[in-house]
């Protein structure tokens, strides 16, 4: 595999073009350096020098081009570094802000397993049957289970306000009862005293008739 195919990056393959260049430009100028060999004796000719000035202001210029691609590699680099950094801080809250939200599913999966599994009292409670219920009130039919406990849970509790009254009315029929018995059971010990006083003021009459003439 040669390097331009493992290269793939625009701005790398223009680096890899231009230094190519670069080093042909250095290659021909030394060439052109050692057929042209700079003695005392004999100095190049003028056409000589003239080529080898430009051969170098080409070099020079690839130079510059390698220069300034090298340049912006650089602020590349600091700009994919940075980048890389804050897209790694993104990724590191938003992977703290995903386990701290594993944490509240599983903390809301325990209460919801607790309310599941709690003995509630209403579950004690001795409601009537649903078929009797419903035979009862029609109208709540078709309700989901959650409505519909709320609708016998409420039916108990009027029941139970009903026999509660009923309960505090016999009370009160019970007391008010219980009050005349005693009134009459006072009115009877009455009698009883007034009997007990006829009887003794009865007694000297008796005497009298008792004696013998």
């Amino acid at each position: 595999m040669t390097i331009e195919e493992i290269v793939t990056d625009t701005f790398l393959q223009s680096v890899l073009e231009t230094s190519t260049v670069t080093r042909q430009q250095c290659m021909t100028l030394l060439d052109h350096t050692a057929a042209n060999p700079l003695t005392a004796s004999k100095p190049p000719s003028p056409e000589a020098q003239i080529e080898l000035w430009e051969q170098q202001k080409l070099l020079y210029s690839y130079l510059a081009q390698l220069r300034g691609l090298n340049r912006n590699a650089i602020f590349g680099v600091r700009y994919t570094k940075q980048s890389t950094a804050e897209a790694r801080q993104e990724i590191d809250r938003l992977h703290l802000q995903l386990q701290n939200l594993y944490y509240e599913q599983r903390h809301l999966r325990g209460e919801i397993a607790a309310c599941e599994s709690y003995d509630h009292k209403y579950q004690q409670l001795p409601l009537i049957a649903v078929d009797e219920f419903l035979a009862q009130h029609p109208e709540h039919a078709g309700e989901d289970e959650s409505a519909l406990m709320i609708a016998r849970i409420n039916h108990e509790h009027a029941e139970r306000e009903a026999l509660e009254q009923a309960r505090q009315g016999l009370l009160k029929k019970k007391q008010s009862l219980i009050a005349d018995n005693k009134k009459r059971k006072d009115d009877l010990a009455s009698l009883d005293k007034d009997l007990e006083k006829f009887i003794d003021a009865a007694k000297p009459i008796q005497k009298i008739f008792e004696k013998e003439y």
